[in-house]
């Protein structure tokens, strides 16, 4: 949970700005980057088709942030990936959709069982 602070404060800082729409990447950039073999570029640019399919159907049900953090991290050094994206973005969700469940099991789990009460008698002396 801790892991993605520095992400949030990132996001809030960030200037670049998140579209209602997916963003655009040159796949044939990156898949050239990628290798220089005709089998592993295909392989790059159908799992980066793949990818966009999948980000142009679930988008909107992504939050501003994490789609700005994660349009942060996809398009480091240069570069930029689809799949990179989508990938940021189901981890993303995953963790905001796991937060309120893991809060409950941590707080079941802090929760001593009570212990038995012991009755101490008194011995005369």
């Amino acid at each position: 949970m801790l892991l993605h602070l520095p992400i949030a404060i990132l996001t809030t800082l960030s200037p670049i700005p998140v579209a209602d729409t997916v963003p655009k990447f040159d796949v044939a950039r990156e898949c050239h980057f990628e290798g220089g073999e005709t089998a592993v570029f295909d392989r790059c640019s159908r799992d980066e088709a793949t990818a966009l399919e999948k980000l142009q159907a679930e988008w909107p049900q992504f939050a501003d942030a994490d789609r700005s953090a994660c349009l942060t991290e996809a398009t480091t050094a240069g570069f930029a990936s689809y799949v990179d994206l989508v990938t940021c973005l189901e981890m993303a969700r995953d963790v905001r959709n796991a937060e309120p469940n893991s809060r409950d099991a941590l707080a079941r789990q802090s929760t001593r069982p009570s212990q038995p009460e012991v009755n101490v008698v008194d011995k005369p002396d």
